[in-house]
């Protein structure tokens, strides 16, 4: 049978589409972080609104930058890529708009919803569930097109960038929906299913994965695509890729629990956590080694071209974050570094030197090709590089001065450890405050650098045809009879001495006594016997791989069960263990139904963002907020509200501190109580009255979820709270600060005296909680 030639015109017009919205929800997400960051330094930039405090725009912020900037910039390298990588038209022009406008409805809700305070209150994953729903819809008609494009190419291996876009692809929705998994109490508001310590572990696999899937598993696909066209050189090594993608892909899902370290979270997970993110050095850097040298040969193309330095310093900051991440995971430097702007300096590092720096090398090197037109000014390009990298170091030499300040501030103590060296929080945050005004600074400068990208690129496109690309390629015979099928991918010797290996190494990490040593012997063996077979057989483990390629199923899954592994062992035991097994001594006090009502309030206003409520088993949290924080203390809480970063003091001892007349006054006006504070104002707490109505659905939806509220008739609920809230008000009245008890400030001054409310328990024995 003769090769049939046929011309195939790509679809770039979802390409242009895409490239379009980079660019401006780019400058959104970047305008909206200049603005929080300067509220950080002016409180008065929260214009007393409720829709532009810090706590409701800065996961606007973050959302927008993730989803909105880096996702839309995801999605137009990966299918401008993939078109060219497999030799196929994007199988399906309806599923591409589709997703398109799919997902920019998408950021239009949310960039409406969350400043109006509907948020399910957990980082990176505050949209409202009908939101979340339009994500795994839209998810999914990425994924079909995706694969449907796959299956019609006419390139019969998967090149290197296509794995990383499958494991984005399929790992992303698995994360996405665990953790989103919620229950509503109305058409916009609902309670996750998990709570407490498993909250934070499944929001914390979740939220470190988003990074890790979300923002450098495409990114680095586009970086194995993209980087060798620009350098006009082969990808380095080829072998270094396989070993780059499959150890990332099996290591980074387990990293999760180094956000959780010296809190209440089980230490055989804070161990996990952290030994598999010193692991994660190792791909890392292979992969960025693998980024820089594939431009040997091509160093002197530097000096004149923006896309070669963007993608050169991108990659280079890439390495930079992911030798701090493994660092910041160990304990010791965690003490220091957690809760302060360090992880902030950190975090940054990779969204504005990684993210945007491949985002602009990208777009600039995409122009011309996608409008047939030459790239209006390379000095313009040129000088957004030095006008952005100046902007990014900037801002992450001031964050981490800002860190690394207040961690020693904060933890210094004197008189041989029993006294604070600092016992006001506030003192760390006048310190600093240069320090945040310089990121200020820092951020103004890279959001100038894209206004220079938005000039190229209206300049570049304005009179210019679009383009599709075009390629004729002979329409080849099936390889059905190469490629591998299910015996041959999962019953190979490659497969089954990896997992064998994982099995033994998890009994030697999780087991006791001679089941952690069978387990360590296992995985020598499984080792040693593994390394002398490949030493032996490499040749036709080669091409065991090389037929793998040739299927994306059997692929897919390999990566699927790779990165399920990791999140199955260490989320599984703890959501499967009854909630009574999790407690030490101490269990959560049941809220009442105003205090109930405050919490979804605190939740709204976003004051997660600033406060967290886990005192940490170290001596400096406990001399300064009293006894370390229990697991089964937030047992109840849907969701956790352990937080990641401390602008303001710990909460979790605040119940009964002060008065609730100090409460009132510290929320009308933070500086009436305390002096400098950066806090904004919240009048419209004392104007609002609280939503009771909704209180028997909400309830409702708890007990569903196993929390022990008492079974009450709707008017019972109501009943307590116009008694609590009455009571609160009358005093008030007494105290010479009288608000009415329908106000939202009654309610939410309820929820902070509970802070720290927990009750002792007697531990349960095996036989009476019904385990063995």
């Amino acid at each position: 049978m003769t090769d049939q030639k046929i011309t195939i015109e790509y679809n770039d017009k979802v390409v242009r589409q895409f490239l379009w919205a980079t660019l401006i929800w780019g400058a959104v997400g970047m305008l909206v972080g200049v603005l929080v960051a300067s509220q950080l330094n002016f409180w008065q930039l929260n214009f007393n609104l409720p829709w532009l405090t810090f706590g409701r725009l800065r996961p606007l912020h973050t959302n927008a930058v993730i989803f909105a900037f880096v996702g839309n910039m995801m999605f137009a390298g990966i299918y401008y890529s993939t078109q060219r990588l497999v030799k196929a038209r994007l199988a399906s022009n309806f599923l591409s708009a589709l997703h398109f406008w799919g997902w920019q409805a998408i950021i239009v809700g949310a960039a409406i919803t969350l400043p109006l305070g509907f948020s399910r209150g957990k980082e990176y994953a505050e949209l409202v569930w009908p939101l979340n729903i339009a994500v795994a819809f839209i998810w999914v008609v990425f994924a079909v097109n995706f694969f449907w494009t796959l299956a019609r190419r006419h390139e019969r291996a998967l090149y290197v960038a296509i794995w990383f876009y499958i494991a984005t692809i399929i790992t992303v929705a698995m994360l996405y929906i665990v953790n989103h998994l919620s229950i509503p109490t109305s058409l916009l508001h609902s309670y996750p299913v998990f709570g407490g310590v498993q909250d934070a572990l499944v929001q914390w696999w979740y939220g470190h994965n988003a990074v890790a899937f979300f923002l450098t598993t495409p990114i680095l696909g586009i970086m194995y695509y993209y980087l060798p066209k620009a350098a006009e050189r082969p990808v380095y090594s080829y072998r270094l890729s396989v070993v780059h993608f499959w150890s990332l892909v099996f290591i980074y899902i387990w990293a999760g629990p180094h956000h959780l370290l010296h809190t209440a979270l089980p230490g055989w997970l804070q161990n996990l956590g952290m030994t598999f993110s010193l692991m994660l050095w190792a791909p890392s850097w292979g992969g960025m080694l693998n980024g820089l040298l594939t431009l040997r040969g091509a160093w002197h193309k530097l000096r004149t071209d923006p896309v070669l330095k963007f993608f050169a310093a991108g990659v280079t900051f890439y390495g930079m974050a992911t030798f701090e991440g493994p660092l910041l995971s160990i304990k010791a430097v965690n003490a220091l570094g957690h809760y302060t702007d360090w992880i902030i300096g950190h975090v940054h590092g990779g969204t504005l030197g990684w993210n945007g720096f491949m985002a602009a090398g990208m777009v600039y090197w995409l122009l011309p090709r996608l409008w047939n037109k030459p790239l209006y000014s390379t000095a313009l390009a040129n000088l957004h590089f030095w006008l952005g990298l100046v902007g990014i170091l900037l801002y992450i030499g001031a964050m981490w001065t800002s860190g690394i300040t207040q961690g020693l501030m904060l933890n210094a103590t004197t008189e041989g450890g029993t006294v604070l060296a600092y016992p006001y929080f506030i003192d760390t945050i006048n310190t600093i405050r240069l320090m945040m005004l310089m990121r200020v600074i820092g951020g103004v400068l890279y959001l100038s650098s894209w206004g220079i990208l938005a000039y190229v690129f209206i300049r570049t496109v304005r009179g210019a045809q679009p383009v599709n690309g075009t390629i004729e390629v002979f329409a080849e015979p099936s390889t059905a009879d190469e490629r591998l099928g299910v015996r041959g991918t999962f019953f190979s010797a490659p497969t089954l001495f990896t997992v064998l290996g994982v099995g033994f190494a998890t009994m030697w990490m999780l087991g006791t006594d001679f089941v952690s040593v069978l387990g360590l012997i296992g995985a020598l063996v499984c080792f040693v016997a593994g390394y002398a077979l490949f030493t032996a057989r490499g040749k036709s483990w080669a091409a065991w791989y090389e037929r793998l390629l040739l299927n994306a199923l059997p692929f897919t899954v390999l990566t699927f069960l790779a990165v399920a592994a990791g999140g199955a062992i260490q989320i599984v035991p703890t959501v499967l263990v009854e909630k009574a097994q999790n407690v030490e001594d101490r269990i959560q006090v049941v809220y009442t139904p105003l205090e109930l009502a405050g919490r979804d309030i605190y939740v709204r206003e976003g004051c997660y963002t600033c406060h967290s409520q886990m005192v940490r088993t170290l001596v400096p949290d406990v001399l300064r907020y009293g006894d370390y924080s229990r697991l089964g203390e937030s047992i109840y809480d849907h969701p956790y509200q352990w937080g990641s970063k401390r602008t303001g003091p710990d909460l979790a001892r605040e119940g009964g501190k002060y008065p609730n007349i100090w409460h009132i006054r510290h929320m009308a006006d933070p500086r009436s109580i305390s002096a400098g504070s950066i806090m904004p104002n919240y009048p419209w707490l004392l104007e609002n009255n609280t939503d009771v109505a909704v209180l028997p659905a909400k309830i409702r939806v708890q007990q569903l979820l196993g929390v022990p509220f008492p079974e009450r008739s709707a008017q019972q609920i109501f009943d307590a709270v116009k008694e609590q809230s009455t009571a609160m008000s009358q005093e008030l009245r007494a105290a010479g600060a009288y608000v009415a008890p329908e106000k939202e400030i009654i309610a939410l001054t309820a929820y902070l005296q509970t802070l720290g409310r927990s009750q002792k328990v007697e531990k349960l024995s095996a036989a009476a909680s019904g385990t063995h």
